[in-house]
């Protein structure tokens, strides 16, 4: 009989909670009588990022030392992210990446990283990625790659246990903001949030990708974590630029003038759009005067 694997210290990895809390001062919402801070959910830890860390830590811990299986595109920060996790705490990783036909070309800057790191890839066809929630259609993913007994953590990171992991960070933004704003891929980091805020304040999803799904992809996430829904929560999806991974010349513009005028450095594909949708909205008198932002840095720039 084989002894159970050890199950990883992630207090060994030494990361920054309570995120700090940082206000910037900015005319924009000055001038509204609204007061903006900054949830430096990006100064959590150098590798494991914002809601990362938040989602990916008790998805870690439940693997108790299986491989982790996931799933994301050919840009993925998730697979990043957990193939660094890998890295750090010792743990087999397998990445399954949409698009089979990028099995013979060059791995790009992100993917590559994510080998660098130890993480197997595993390239699908695009129908079957599509499938890949359905139960024998994931079998037969696991067993082609001999990972059948791994840990799957979805594609985003979103689950039961990340949501519910994603509840500290409303927990300590309790009493310090009427409204905590995010940019949202799979709505984990909403569902959470949300959940962990307190009596009047509510939570602000900004969705980064089209469609008009996210919704009751938030209240099905609460429901699998907490049973029912928890907190107060709405979405403004005007502010997707595009789609996932679309920007365009102004949110460029907006995301250099916001890092001039603050010293922050801004991620395009989230950080920038949710605080595009925030000056938006607070020109557009979307929050009573007094009223106190917090918008949550999930993420930072990532190099090469």
């Amino acid at each position: 009989m084989t002894s159970p694997e050890p199950v990883p210290d992630l207090a060994a990895l030494r990361p920054r909670l309570p995120s700090p809390l940082q206000e910037v001062v900015d005319e924009r919402f000055g001038r509204r009588g609204v007061r903006l801070f900054l949830k430096r959910d990006d100064l959590i830890h150098p590798e494991l990022i914002g809601n990362k860390w938040r989602k990916l830590a008790p998805n870690l811990s439940a693997a108790a030392g299986r491989t982790v299986v996931t799933f994301g595109g050919a840009y993925s920060n998730h697979l990043r992210a957990t193939a660094a996790a890998g890295r750090l705490i010792g743990l087999s990783t397998v990445g399954v990446v949409r698009g089979e036909e990028l099995a013979d070309r060059e791995l790009n800057p992100s993917l590559a990283r994510c080998a660098a790191d130890g993480m197997r890839l595993r390239f699908v066809d695009r129908s079957t990625y599509r499938r890949k929630s359905e139960p024998d259609v994931l079998w037969g993913i696991l067993r082609g790659i001999g990972a059948e007994d791994a840990h799957v953590v979805p594609e985003g990171g979103s689950n039961a246990l990340a949501v519910r992991g994603c509840r500290a960070l409303g927990e300590e933004l309790r009493g310090r903001a009427d409204v905590v704003a995010v940019a949202c891929g799979t709505g984990g980091t909403l569902a959470g949030l949300a959940a962990g805020l307190g009596p009047g304040q509510r939570a602000l999803g900004v969705p980064v990708l089209k469609g008009g799904f996210l919704g009751d992809d938030v209240r099905g996430l609460q429901a699998s974590a907490f049973g029912g829904p928890r907190g107060e929560w709405w979405l403004d999806e005007r502010f997707h630029f595009g789609g996932y991974a679309r920007t365009t010349p102004a949110l460029d513009s907006f995301a250099a003038d916001f890092e001039e005028r603050h010293g922050v450095a801004v991620e395009r594909l989230y950080v920038a759009k949710l605080l595009y949708g925030l000056v938006a909205l607070a020109e557009e008198g979307a929050f009573p005067r007094g009223t106190v932002i917090a918008a949550v840095v999930t993420g930072a720039p990532m190099e090469g």
